[in-house]
């Protein structure tokens, strides 16, 4: 039966697919999907900010490349749930989420600074992706990865790395006593301080006048 197995198919019989090796397909299959139900739970928390911050749809709908209908049913939804309070766009803010994406922006302005050596790098890239997610003990990771590599790389850094990580460090490190209750949900806080931080990064590196962060 084996040689006529290796006749027909020209070579050594197939092996059998594992379960290990099926495991970590259905895991690697299991990871994108999940990543895109957030993604999408995210956009459409997003659309509900920018609706209460007075946007209108059709401007929505040109920036996050979606039909209006698409858009207007999210809108719907919104109103639906009644009118939440405004969001604190200030930079420094010491709820968990908000420090969490300050942290992530300070990781990858590391790593694309140091082009893609830095230790934090691959931890980075999954957290953008969805394959990692901000656990306690994966913030933790990152910022020992962060630490290191500020210690080695400080002189080549952009001026406040150091200042803007302390200061995200020591709030993590001392959570508020009575924290008041956020306007958005934690994955729309983490979007938000991330992409302030990443452009107040950006900004510094035009004008060096202008600091990276509280």
């Amino acid at each position: 039966m084996a040689s006529d197995e290796r006749h027909r198919t020209g070579g050594e019989p197939p092996e059998e697919l594992t379960e290990e090796q099926a495991g970590r397909m259905l895991a690697a299959a299991n990871e994108v999907i999940r990543a895109g139900e957030e993604a999408r739970g995210l956009r459409a928390e997003l659309i509900k900010l920018l609706t209460g911050l007075g946007w209108t749809q059709e401007r929505i709908a040109r920036l996050a490349d979606m039909s209006q209908p698409a858009v207007s049913r999210h809108v719907v939804k919104f109103h639906a749930d009644g009118p939440r309070p405004a969001v604190d766009l200030s930079l420094d803010q010491n709820d968990a989420p908000w420090l969490e994406g300050r942290l992530w922006a300070l990781a990858e302005t590391i790593a694309h600074t140091l082009n893609g050596t830095a230790l934090c790098t691959r931890y980075t890239d999954a957290l953008a992706r969805g394959r990692k997610r901000f656990t306690p003990r994966n913030v933790d990771e990152l910022r020992r990865l962060v630490e290191e590599d500020l210690r080695l790389h400080r002189a080549e850094l952009p001026g406040g790395c150091q200042d803007v990580y302390d200061r995200i460090g020591r709030a993590l490190d001392v959570p508020p006593k009575e924290a008041a209750t956020p306007a958005a949900p934690p994955s729309v806080r983490r979007a938000l301080a991330h992409r302030i931080q990443r452009d107040r990064f950006e900004g510094a590196a035009r004008s060096p006048r202008e600091g990276a962060g509280q």
